[in-house]
């Protein structure tokens, strides 16, 4: 799977990729939706969310698929969920939710049917939103496929629209002096298109925000802010360190040695697995995908806290097989994009090209 993962799909799935964004993207939201959106210290937001994938060292097609929901403004952990998945779509840039974003889907829809009370109200994404080749990247199709409001948070800049790592941005990045200071993020268009934000004192280099779904570029860049205890949102920094963690634990039980520390190529969009967990986020199985019940967590002090065997192995529902996930109206429009049509009595899936593994 790692090796197929890693070549081009065809050229008629990555224009029913295409289409899909531009179907889709009519329905981003780019204004605030919500009352605590446009209060000034967020007064009535409780709960966010963060996703990340993070893939098994040497294997671009194995990786660790997570969901975590903070308290807010405190910022502990309420709720996770890692679960190992198969990859079979390759990394092609402007198309990482086609290869990453099935998975994440269904760890939110999990959340909503089994703990509707710690439902984030907003997804923190590793990954862009409006800035984006075609206006639509990961934050903007989990937004809109999940009904959440959705924030892109990337560490490098993405060059779209004449937006270019030159000497003048860089002038611009020495401008930011405090955390909190940001400036526009200006295509050649004329469209704004995100912030570039400093979010900590101590972190010179700039996080590039940007609208994923039902939220204003101005919220969500000082609510990126206001969720950072270091340079990465907290959200999307634990649900990194928690995915990296969970492929080291599941190699233990299974005997396979611990990865060293390291990064895989660029290409393959792959988070290495260190042997430790680092303060911040590194940069962007073949065994069947492993569905372990999710912990809810408590702050310190509550006796409530659900524990789980990283390897223990759950009925999955992964994209492939007979299951609630292919009967949920989330999923068609982005089963349309992998080129795969619902059929028979119980939704069976037919593999027509990339995307899915179907056993």
């Amino acid at each position: 799977m790692a090796g197929k993962a890693a070549g081009k799909p065809p050229e008629e799935i990555l224009l029913d990729w295409k289409r899909e964004q531009a179907s889709l993207k009519a329905r981003v939201v780019d204004l605030d939706t919500e009352a605590w959106q446009r209060d000034p210290a967020f007064s009535g937001l409780q709960r966010v969310g963060g996703v990340d994938v993070s893939f098994v060292k040497d294997d671009s097609g194995s990786a660790c698929a997570s969901l975590v929901v903070l308290s807010y403004p405190e910022l502990e952990v309420l709720y996770e969920d890692c679960r190992m998945v198969t990859l079979t779509a390759p990394y092609v840039s402007g198309f990482l939710a086609f290869r990453e974003l099935p998975f994440l889907v269904d760890a939110v829809q999990q959340l909503r049917q089994r703990e509707p009370c710690l439902m984030p109200q907003v997804l923190f994404v590793d990954g862009n939103g409006v800035l984006h080749h075609r206006g639509f990247g990961v934050a903007c199709h989990l937004g809109v496929l999940t009904d959440l409001p959705c924030i892109g948070v990337a560490k490098k800049l993405l060059q779209v629209d004449g937006l270019e790592n030159n000497a003048l941005h860089k002038e611009k990045i020495q401008l930011l002096k405090a955390g909190g200071d940001s400036f526009p993020l200006m295509g050649g268009s004329g469209t704004i298109l995100g912030r570039a934000l400093r979010s900590h004192d101590h972190s010179t280099k700039p996080l590039y925000v940007s609208v994923g779904h039902k939220i204003s570029l101005e919220a969500a860049v000082r609510l990126t802010h206001s969720c950072c205890k270091f340079r990465i949102p907290e959200p999307v920094r634990q649900a990194d360190i928690r995915s990296r963690d969970y492929i080291r634990r599941t190699q233990e039980v299974q005997g396979v040695p611990a990865p060293q520390s390291g990064r895989s190529k660029e290409a393959q969009r792959p988070k290495a697995c260190p042997q430790g967990v680092s303060e911040e986020p590194a940069e962007n199985q073949n065994s069947e995908e492993q569905r372990p019940e999710p912990r809810m967590l408590q702050p310190e002090g509550s006796s409530r806290r659900k524990e789980t065997d990283p390897t223990s192995a759950c009925p999955g529902s992964a994209l492939g097989r007979c299951g609630a996930v292919q009967t949920n109206q989330v999923w068609l429009a982005l089963l349309r994009g992998y080129g795969c049509n619902e059929t028979g009595s119980q939704g069976e899936l037919i593999y027509m090209g990339w995307g899915i593994k179907n056993e």
